[in-house]
């Protein structure tokens, strides 16, 4: 492959041009808000402190359909921390179906002040299931893989590994696994 040379003055042409042509941009600024100690503000308003950290935040991206299953692939991953939670078999789960009909995904964080009672209440969720650490590379790649956006969130599958409801708090997860219990709070 040849390479061509280039003079400091053409190098220099070059940043000129393309000085000139940005001086020609029309816009504004964006303003980018995110949420912090429980509410949204503008990310210039911030503090150093948080400002550092808001830059140190892993962002999710979604490339595939909304549409999930879990293929053989999927639940054979081995993430570096997730664990595998065996109900038992008296449990029961008049919301959701036989004790074997499906399974779950609890994508949690260690440092996640909602994650522990999400994860206590599916200890007593009948269907089996694992909890997938999204500080870990795998666990991340994997929450992105399922457009998992937040910490805690619960995927569920029915039989056919085919996903068929999220929860992300124990309100929303009733409502799936306990549906009269949920409508007769209304």
């Amino acid at each position: 492959m040849e390479t061509t040379k280039r003079s400091i003055a053409d190098v220099d042409a070059d940043i000129a041009a393309t000085k000139e042509q940005i001086k020609n941009v029309r816009g504004s600024e964006t303003e980018v808000y995110a949420r912090i100690v429980g509410y949204y503000r503008a990310v210039r308003n911030w503090n150093k402190g948080k400002r550092d950290e808001f830059n140190q935040r892993k962002m999710f991206t979604l490339e595939n359909s909304k549409e999930y299953s879990i293929s053989e692939a999927d639940s054979a991953c081995e993430c570096s921390k997730a664990e595998r939670i065996e109900k038992p078999e008296a449990a029961e789960n008049s919301g959701f179906g036989s004790p074997s009909s499906g399974s779950y995904e609890l994508f949690a964080r260690k440092t996640c002040p909602n994650c522990p009672p999400v994860k206590t209440y599916m200890t007593g969720v009948s269907i089996v299931g694992r909890i997938i650490d999204v500080d870990t590379p795998d666990g991340l790649t994997e929450a992105a893989k399922k457009g998992v956006f937040a910490a805690p969130t619960v995927i569920v599958y029915n039989e056919n590994g085919t996903e068929v409801a999220r929860g992300h708090n124990v309100e929303e997860l009733t409502a799936i696994f306990e549906p009269t219990v949920a409508e007769a709070a209304v």
